[in-house]
Order: structure tokens, then C-alpha cells, then sequence
């Protein structure tokens, strides 16, 4: 996403109009739309006031995320009925097609029985739920991951 349309999002989220803005700042509302547009760009004195008007710091007005900010909100307003009926894994083999199709090649119980073993030691060892024990490995695997693509 451009600085203008993280811009433009910033300042939507926070219910002002161009006009609003312009105000708060002391520029004309064409200079408030150039910036939207990314015909031009705000001066650092301007950035640093628009973050205190949007109520955001400076790097998340620069790289204000509005896809990861929305999906936030849908995640917080969804209740646990409601995502326990969704099939996560054909919603997300649309854009990860092996996971709709390892079932076939991979030893799935050996595996299952691999992590859940790993699940009983971390319940007994921290003293956590299953739940809770489930998340904190999935997190352990992203750490992994991330450090492999390194």
C-alpha cells in the first residue's frame, strides 16, 4: 500500500474529511488530497502532526496496514461457535493447495502422535491448558519457520 493511501486510510479510520484535516494542520484541502494521491508528499513536520491528529506514531502512519488491522477486528469480533464451524483448512487451501491434498502422502498419525506428545509434556511441564499448549507450539513452529527462511 502507498504513504498516500495509508494516508487516506488513517485519516478515514479516524472519521476526519479532507477539510478537517487541512484545518488541523494549516494547508489547503488539495494539499491534503495530493499527499492521498501521492502526488506529492507531506514534510516531516506535517507527517509528525497528522500522526498526533490520527492518533497513531509516526511508523504506523507510515506503514499504517489496514488489511492486518481489519483482519484484527473480524478475528476480535468473531466468538469461538462461530469459528469452530469454519473448515480453516479449505478456507485456507484456496491459497495453500497442499492442504488439501497432503492427506493422501503423509503418515498423519504419526505425526499427530509426535506433537501430541510434545502437547502432554508442555500441559505437564508449564502447567498449561491444552488450548493454551496447542497455541504456544503453534507459535514455537512459526519461530522455526522463520528462522529457516532466514
Amino acid at each position: 500500500m502507498s504513504l498516500g493511501n495509508h494516508l487516506f486510510h488513517a485519516r478515514k479510520k479516524r472519521g476526519f474529511t479532507q477539510e478537517d484535516v487541512a484545518d488541523k494542520l494549516g494547508v489547503s484541502r488539495q494539499t491534503v488530497s495530493k499527499w492521498e494521491t501521492d502526488e506529492t508528499l507531506p514534510d516531516i513536520h506535517q507527517a509528525k502532526r497528522m500522526s498526533v491528529l490520527y492518533g497513531v506514531s509516526l511508523d504506523e502512519l507510515l506503514e499504517f496496514d489496514l488489511d492486518v488491522k481489519e483482519l484484527q477486528e473480524v478475528i476480535d469480533k468473531t466468538s469461538d461457535a462461530v469459528s469452530d464451524k469454519v473448515d480453516w483448512n479449505k478456507v485456507w487451501s484456496k491459497k495453500y493447495p497442499i492442504l488439501a491434498s497432503y492427506q493422501d502422502e503423509v503418515d498423519i498419525n504419526y505425526y499427530a502422535n509426535e506433537l501430541s506428545g510434545l502437547l502432554k509434556s508442555m500441559e505437564k511441564q508449564y502447567g498449561y491448558s491444552e488450548l493454551n499448549s496447542m497455541l504456544v507450539l503453534k507459535d514455537i513452529l512459526a519461530v522455526v519457520w522463520k528462522k529457516r527462511k532466514q
